[in-house]
């Protein structure tokens, strides 16, 4: 650590190296990649580059993001993963044009998340994962365009129902989270709650087709109590598929089939 307890001192970017590290993906988009360059404070010269689409400045050690980030209107893809970030702008929800945000292995809180974030409407992907999060906002439940979130490795008891009920999420990883019990979750005692609601007539008074439906629902019921009853053999979030690790050495291929699915 450098004199003063202020830690490393950082490479320092100039505008001609970050144009030097500009490149083009194969769809014709332009990414500046500063990732793994020792840097630790956000190059501010960057700001003259705010054309490109994709910026990459994962694997460093920044501790803040400028509300200048803003100026980037055209950004689609943002990853600051593996950084010493402990708050996130308020103008990120003005980058109205992102569809992929990874802010994981950071040191976020929970009043590190902006209630901006909500304004994101159009991102599709979102990973905020290892970090040091105790409560997600439910407004995060108005991002109807999410179709993957990463929660995992935080201090989370609980997952709102407005993230869960997202029209159009596919992937949820909420792994290594301390929930009390599985089948305390609020996901779980939801679903006994909204099936319980169904037995309020007597059998007689259903026609056929009302009443196979009935037992049908009746007979999942009581499955999920047995679940509940007895040491649970897999997690409650089982049936969800974990999104790809956003911090492995090399994230090219993923983010090239991220590309392809986001056109």
């Amino acid at each position: 650590m450098a004199k003063g307890g202020k830690g490393p001192k950082g490479r320092k970017i100039t505008l001609n190296v970050a144009k030097n590290c500009i490149k083009v993906t194969f769809d014709g988009r332009k990414r500046l990649d500063l990732s793994k360059m020792g840097i630790t404070t956000f190059p501010k010269c960057i700001l003259r580059l705010n054309d490109v689409d994709e910026l990459d400045l994962s694997r460093n050690m920044i501790r803040k993001i400028p509300e200048s980030i803003s100026k980037f209107q055209n950004l689609r893809w943002l990853d600051l993963h593996s950084n010493y970030i402990d708050k996130l702008p308020d103008s990120i929800g003005q980058i109205s044009t992102l569809l992929y945000l990874n802010v994981s292995n950071n040191k976020l809180t929970s009043n590190g998340l902006p209630v901006e974030l909500n304004q994101l409407k159009n991102i599709r992907t979102l990973n905020i994962g290892l970090n040091h999060l105790d409560s997600v906002p439910t407004t995060l439940g108005a991002l109807k365009e999410l179709h993957e979130v990463g929660l995992h490795d935080n201090l989370l008891n609980h997952i709102p129902q407005s993230i869960a009920k997202l029209p159009k999420l596919k992937k949820l990883n909420t792994k290594r989270n301390p929930f009390p019990k599985p089948e305390e979750s609020e996901l779980f005692l939801d679903s006994i709650r909204r099936l319980d609601t169904l037995y309020l007539v007597e059998e007689k008074d259903l026609c056929g087709p009302c009443l196979r439906k009935c037992q049908l629902a009746r007979d999942k019921l009581n499955r999920i109590k047995t679940m509940a009853m007895g040491p649970p053999k897999k997690p409650i979030f089982s049936n969800l598929i974990s999104p790809n690790s956003m911090a492995k050495d090399s994230q090219e291929d993923w983010r090239l089939r991220s590309n392809i699915s986001l056109q």
